[in-house]
């Protein structure tokens, strides 16, 4: 799956896309819009906390930091206890550092904006909708052409080269 961007100049240009999407077959799950804040959007669907956030990027970045911080501080601990232990409490500090990494920078990621995002923050403020689609790789050229044919004003962003995981929308 790849996710692609549109730019739509208003809130009736972004409905009838969606539509239209819906008609393709895509489900309301592969389709995110963003708008700006108070914005109606009726029956679209609203993208989910997992894209306005940096939150699954920070809690893998936080997982990685913790992992790496509770390994060390168990190695420390072992060198200063003075023999060796078997990989259980290690592998328990480990864990737990992990955990506590990925929930501090997932809660942290949270309250900043996607930083992927960030380039259309400005449009978004002016009015215009981020339309995001999650499509599979064979079908991006057929849904940017088939949006491009009935709508000449909206603008195609770019192609997401990895789709990152997201969470339920809320």
């Amino acid at each position: 799956m790849r996710r692609i961007y549109f730019l739509s100049p208003d809130l009736a240009t972004t409905h009838k896309i969606v539509d239209e999407l819906r008609a393709e077959g895509l489900d309301d799950q592969h389709i995110h819009i963003l708008a700006k804040r108070d914005t109606p959007l009726e029956d679209m669907p609203e993208a989910g906390i997992s894209i306005k956030t940096d939150f699954l990027p920070a809690v893998e970045r936080g997982m990685a930091l913790g992992g790496t911080t509770g390994l060390l501080a168990g190695l420390i601990g072992l060198r200063l206890a003075g023999f060796a232990v078997a990989g259980g409490p290690l592998l328990g500090i480990v864990i737990a550092g992990a955990t506590i990494g990925s929930m501090m920078s997932g809660l942290m990621g949270m309250n900043s904006g996607n930083t992927r995002l960030q380039k259309f923050e400005e449009a978004i403020e002016n009015g215009e909708l981020l339309v995001l689609v999650d499509i599979p790789k064979e079908r991006i050229e057929e849904i940017k052409q088939l949006v491009k044919k009935h709508h000449p004003d909206v603008d195609f962003e770019g192609v997401e080269p990895f789709l990152p995981p997201t969470l339920p929308s809320s």
